[in-house]
């Protein structure tokens, strides 16, 4: 146990965008199964401080890497680039978030039809989130835009920001 290991390191995986999701997961129930802190019961009372801080690491490895938007964070991070949190950007983006924004609005005040709305706009937010994700999976390879990939990041910050919006008002309208 090397706390000092990236979390790509911990999965023993190549740095990278795009990743197999469903190895990444049976990677980590594998890594569980043999750090989980039950396996310490009748350990020392430092090796089960170990098994739990490992845990913890392991957890906080799968959750960044299974997630898109921590994935390409966390990589930008490796990069040493942290993320800002009122970025710089193109006004034709923001332009395009305030329209997006104001229809989901409209949407929320629909009588009719708002469900069915509701699936298109979120779908077109799924499409421009995914043409985002790819358009990161580009540069952050090796040796990695960064400019280009931390204004990708910030874009795909808003526009799942705004699917996060779009299943709020679903669950609204359904009355969950």
């Amino acid at each position: 146990m090397d706390f000092k290991q990236n979390f790509f390191q911990i999965f023993q995986i190549q740095p990278g965008f795009n990743l197999d999701l469903t190895q990444l997961s049976s990677d980590y129930r594998a890594l569980q199964k043999n750090v989980h802190p039950d396996k310490f019961a009748a350990a020392s009372a430092q090796e089960k401080r170990l098994a739990v801080q490992w845990t913890a690491q392991i957890n906080e490895a799968y959750d960044t890497l299974k997630s898109p938007l921590l994935r390409a964070i966390y990589l930008l991070k490796l990069e040493g680039v942290e993320i800002q949190h009122n970025p710089a950007l193109e006004a034709a983006f923001l332009f395009q978030q305030i329209e997006l924004r104001e229809q989901l609005e409209a949407i929320e005040s629909s009588d009719e039809q708002a469900l069915e709305q509701l699936d298109q706009f979120s779908q077109q937010i799924k499409d421009l989130l995914a043409g985002y994700e790819h358009d990161f999976a580009l540069v952050a390879v090796a040796p990695m835009d960064i400019k280009v990939a931390e204004q990708i990041v910030y874009k795909i910050q808003f526009v799942s920001k705004l699917l996060v919006g779009a299943n709020q008002l679903e669950e609204k309208l359904l009355g969950y």
